[in-house]
């Protein structure tokens, strides 16, 4: 169900999100996906709307009394359980652009990552990851460093499996 008024139609819609306490892990896919999308479980409901009205973000929800009672301009209310499903039905509903690139975000905090040259990362990787090629990124507000490997494999698997017209090889 996607709430909206005609100044924020779907076709106008950003790729900035804020996901609200029941959907940690759709907030980490859309981070996968470099969306900017906002998580904090402390915010109660009122400021959720109002934090997410001001910075023009789609508010993402399961909570049918928030939508009910608190008249967000730009929702989705979420009834799908699983976060995949989750992530197909943001992608349906508010029709963002394809990403040009996975793992841009941090996971954690929600922060763009910088690249930063194999040599300067080495310290901080596992000694199997320091021979896997590709990008080492870090993020600059929770020193958490990103490299690709088997998870990340995992992960574009699933998200080609979800969102086969972003991810198909043709």
């Amino acid at each position: 169900m996607v709430i909206d008024s005609p100044e924020h139609s779907p076709e106008r819609s950003t790729s900035r999100f804020f996901a609200d306490a029941m959907l940690a892990r759709l907030a980490r896919w859309l981070r996968v996906l470099g969306f900017d999308t906002r998580f904090d479980p402390t915010i109660d409901d009122p400021q959720l709307v109002r934090l997410a009205e001001r910075d023009q973000r789609w508010l993402l929800t399961r909570d049918r009394a928030l939508v009910a009672q608190r008249r967000p301009s730009r929702c989705v209310l979420i009834v799908a359980d699983a976060p995949l499903e989750q992530l197909r039905e943001v992608v349906e509903r508010c029709r963002p652009q394809a990403p040009a690139a996975l793992f841009t975000r941090c996971l954690v905090c929600n922060s763009p990552l910088r690249e930063v040259p194999r040599e300067a990362a080495e310290p901080w990787l596992p000694e199997r990851a320091r021979s896997i090629p590709g990008p080492v990124r870090y993020c600059p507000h929770c020193q958490r460093h990103y490299w690709p490997g088997t998870h990340t494999w995992r992960m574009r698997e699933r998200l080609s499996a979800t969102l086969p017209e972003w991810f198909s090889e043709g």
